[in-house]
């Protein structure tokens, strides 16, 4: 099988970046920054090719990557992954292991703050609990993306209107596609620490944002899902009578809302005009 890369960045090195991040085969590279150019290199065997634009929004930079996708499996990644040796040999291995799976998430290490998911286990991923991958953690085969004509909301993530989330929009359209989605526990690299594109702490855009996301991902079950949400992640986002880290977070990224306030910007979400 063949895999590819499918890197997205903005105002990057794109000619040092396949060293950098450790890219064990063919890469289609998005770099978003003031110019519109192409450039092709190999590193270590492998054909890096580059496109640079000069247009803004994580979703539009890997619909760009995936229309010009040609390898049988891709793997969606962004500039600050460091892949860890054999990992393209290690997600190969998985969907020939795996015949049925069009796509698997992978494990990548990510600093403690910012970490959303850890896999433990082989396991089919389903709408409810689709909502916690980030894109970097995906590999598919491509075709059946194609085929299935999934691409990423230009509404959610980096340099769009809402704060994030066109990765939990992306797998939840292809599970509704019909497509086979299934977790491995394997870690395939690790997330250098970066400031966040999109988070500013837990403020009322934060809360607003995220309840338009639930609308869109989970129709009808928006506000179940958004009572879920509040009371699983409340000691972080407002358990400000806990002590030591928690509390250090809290005091960092809270805006003095409670937990009643942030239900009702989720609800003014959910329910906003078409």
């Amino acid at each position: 099988m063949r895999l590819q890369f499918l890197v997205s960045t903005v105002n990057e090195e794109v000619e040092t970046l396949a060293q950098r991040m450790n890219l064990q085969a063919d890469a289609i590279v998005v770099n978003q920054c003031d110019r519109n150019e192409y450039r092709e290199y190999t590193h270590e065997g492998h054909r890096i090719r580059c496109y640079s634009f000069a247009e803004r929004g994580v979703g539009l930079s890997r619909n760009n990557c995936l229309m010009r996708a040609e390898g049988e499996l891709c793997l969606f990644a962004d500039e600050d992954i460091v892949y860890r040796p054999g990992a393209a040999k290690a997600v190969i291995a998985e969907f020939e292991k795996n015949p049925d799976a069009d796509m698997i998430l992978f494990n990548v290490y990510v600093p403690k703050e910012r970490q959303t998911y850890h896999i433990d286990g082989y396991g089919r991923v389903r709408w409810y609990n689709c909502g916690r991958y980030p894109t970097f953690s995906f590999a598919a085969r491509t075709e059946k993306l194609h085929e299935a004509g999934v691409t990423f909301s230009l509404l959610f993530g980096g340099g769009a209107k809402y704060s994030n989330g066109e990765d939990s929009l992306f797998l939840a359209q292809c599970i509704r596609k019909g497509l086979k989605v299934y977790k491995a526990p394997v870690t395939i690299g690790r997330e250098n620490g970066r400031p966040s594109t999109w988070f500013h702490g837990y403020n009322e855009k934060f809360f607003y944002d995220r309840g338009v996301l639930y609308r869109f991902l989970y129709g009808r079950a928006a506000l179940p899902m958004a009572v879920r949400f509040l009371l699983k992640n409340r000691t972080q986002m407002f358990g400000r009578q806990q002590t030591g880290e928690v509390q250090e977070k809290t005091e960092e990224f809270g805006a003095g809302l409670s937990m009643g306030q942030a239900f009702s910007l989720m609800r003014k979400g959910i329910r906003m005009k078409e």
